[in-house]
């Protein structure tokens, strides 16, 4: 038999024995225990994610109420013209994107130098791996009670601080409308810096060291070889930190209504916060959906802006 033989047997014989496979027994208990595996997962996803979003779609068509039962009358598209017609709505966007503006690039840059840094150590990783990481565990209550005492006017720890660097402390940095924001930028930096960092360390550790190596018996400064082997390396970590700190960052609710529940006045109004009022406070769940809808819709709009960005540069850079 010659070799082209033999290879056109296995290809005809390929697809059936395939077949011959999945009718067998061994391999339907083995894909009936796979799908046990998974249903625990996929009903909770159907449960608690798929469904009130589907839920959230419909109502917001409707004038639901948290106070009467069903969707109540259809109002069309009146609910996303209400919300796209109220000034609160279109500054709590802009408080929203605010708020990513804050903390992004340094949550991004300031993850990159740190996890530069620990990787370069040869000794004493795991210390700066947990002290990067500890701050993230912790729940949202926890990270805004720590910072509602750093920030508390007279006694707290930037107070002090400012003291002794002899600037003037003011009202206070949440009691100001305009640091607010601010204050709860640098809480949330602290916060959520280590899951960067995380991703970033693990990114570095899987640039071969022979590179660097190389680079540095060619004469290669520091600056270099981060410019020319680790940051071109590192860039589809980059593209995913950064995608995912700016979905997380236009999600932000927790430490604004934990620290300043919006205030002082409307200063920090965020829209999940906007929705939240409008839902449970207002008892317009209907408006409430339209108005999450359209921050999925920026939150899509933006994502994918950046994922046509970074494809856009890596065909350049090709």
């Amino acid at each position: 038999m010659t070799a082209a033989e033999v290879m056109n047997r296995s290809a005809t014989a390929g697809p059936h024995n395939a077949s011959v496979r999945r009718r067998s027994p061994l391999y339907r208990g083995q894909s009936r225990g796979a799908w046990l595996f998974l249903a625990p997962f996929g009903i909770f996803y159907l449960a608690f994610l798929l469904g009130p979003t589907v839920w959230m779609l419909i109502a917001s068509f409707f004038n639901t109420s948290a106070v009467r039962p069903g969707l109540g009358s259809f109002a069309g598209f009146a609910n996303y013209g209400e919300m796209l017609g109220r000034a609160d709505f279109w500054s709590a966007m802009w408080h929203t994107l605010q708020f990513t503006l804050y903390t992004t690039p340094p949550l991004v840059i300031l993850a990159f130098v740190f996890a530069i840094l620990t990787n370069r150590m040869s000794r004493g990783q795991w210390f700066f791996r947990l002290a990067f990481f500890l701050p993230f565990i912790l729940p949202s209550a926890t990270i805004s009670l720590i910072w509602l005492f750093v920030f508390t006017p007279g006694t707290g720890l930037w107070e002090s601080m400012l003291g002794i660097l002899g600037i003037p402390p003011g009202a206070g940095v949440l009691a100001s409308p305009d640091t607010a924001m601010i204050g709860i930028a640098i809480a949330t930096v602290w916060w959520t810096l280590g899951f960067n960092f995380v991703l970033y360390l693990a990114g570095l550790q899987e640039i071969p060291r022979e590179l660097y190596e190389a680079a540095a018996v060619d004469g290669a400064s520091n600056w270099n070889q981060i410019r020319y082997i680790t940051m071109p390396m590192l860039r589809r970590t980059t593209t995913l930190v950064i995608l995912l700190q700016i979905i997380a960052s236009l999600k932000i609710f927790d430490q604004v209504y934990l620290m300043t529940a919006g205030g002082p006045g409307i200063s920090t109004q965020v829209a999940l916060g906007l929705v939240t009022n409008t839902a449970f406070t207002d008892n317009r769940i209907g408006a409430a959906s339209a108005a999450s809808v359209l921050l999925f819709i920026v939150i899509v709009a933006i994502a994918v802006i950046r994922q046509l960005v970074d494809r856009s540069a890596s065909r350049k850079a090709a």
